[in-house]
């Protein structure tokens, strides 16, 4: 049973996303992302609540029976340990070279980790991640729910040659520089396609060759549901140049993991080989096709798992 205190926190987190999403469809999802960018006010509290539901009421849930065995942190973990640490990247590199015979694409390139792994975690809130000591993390959010979270809009920052950080905000963000970028129930926040696009296109960039980015997003819905929406993440991915290395869908959401390709063509050669008509070049989600006018009961809300809240804004309205 859902606490009035969790129920007000979903409450807020559902209109918020719900507002921006009215927005967009009125001025454009670009103006209206700058827009609420500027909302210091709602950004405040989100960072707030957001903070408070994973740091109270998800770690209270944490041995019912209705929660995920393996929370989205300890899963993107646990695949990064594997990959960096037990040295699984070596096989996909294996997997990577023979294909690029097949396409008579003459490289030699390899992998060239640090230890430990410099980790960016996006809309992170208030750094998770921190407690692995496996990871140099920085840890942006457009509103920091503390100290160690650093002021960024990932989707406007500038890349370059450098990490330039100035009074706790992120200046420029470093090509080819980190080993892991970590998008934690982001891709949902971000109001259109073709911003959740150029997310994923800035942490191509930013990623060093052989580097992961780690997807979490949240689905109740049995694995079939959306699968066509699942097949389309990882054909646009695969465009851009991630190899899907892991996927597993739990009771409560969508973890993956993509490997950025040593070899882009190499990834790109999934998207053509495995093609289906109805795969486009796009990163939607179910509620990109509801009505404005559309709204869900939080009473809907009191009997579910209270990690399970997530989906309540994003996939099951």
């Amino acid at each position: 049973m859902a606490s009035e205190e969790h129920k007000e926190i979903a409450e807020f987190l559902k209109n918020v996303h719900l507002s921006l999403r009215k927005s967009s469809a009125k001025i454009g999802a670009e103006k209206a992302w700058l827009e609420h960018c500027k909302n210091q006010d709602i950004l405040k509290t989100y960072a707030h609540y957001m903070e408070k539901l994973a740091t109270i009421h998800w770690q209270a849930s944490s041995n019912s029976a209705l929660t995920d065995a393996t929370s989205r942190i300890t899963w993107s973990a646990d695949v990064c340990f594997d990959y960096f640490i037990s040295k699984s990247f070596m096989k996909y590199r294996h997997k990577e070279h023979e294909i690029a015979e097949k396409l008579n694409i003459p490289f030699n390139m390899e992998e060239s980790f640090t230890y430990p792994m410099k980790l960016i975690d996006v809309g992170s809130c208030y750094n998770p991640f921190k407690i692995y000591d496996f990871f140099d993390v920085l840890a942006i959010d457009l509103y920091p729910a503390n100290d160690s979270v650093q002021q960024c809009d990932f989707l406007h920052v500038s890349i370059g040659n450098t990490v330039s950080i100035n009074n706790n905000k992120v200046k420029q963000l470093k090509e080819d520089y980190f080993e892991v970028v970590t998008f934690c129930f982001l891709l949902e926040y971000i109001p259109s396609s073709k911003l959740r696009i150029k997310a994923c296109e800035n942490a191509y960039k930013l990623l060093k060759p052989g580097g992961l980015l780690i997807i979490n997003t949240p689905d109740s819905k049995h694995v079939g549901a959306n699968y066509k929406i699942m097949k389309c993440w990882r054909y646009t991915l695969s465009c851009i140049g991630f190899t899907r290395i892991k996927y597993e869908k739990s009771k409560h959401m969508h973890s993956m993991a993509f490997r950025k390709a040593l070899c882009k063509d190499t990834a790109v050669r999934w998207a053509k080989i495995y093609k289906e008509p109805y795969m486009e070049y796009v990163i939607h989600i179910p509620q990109d096709s509801r009505k404005d006018n559309e709204t869900v009961s939080i009473a809907a809300t009191t009997e579910i798992c209270l990690d399970d809240f997530m989906e309540l804004p994003f996939f099951n309205v």
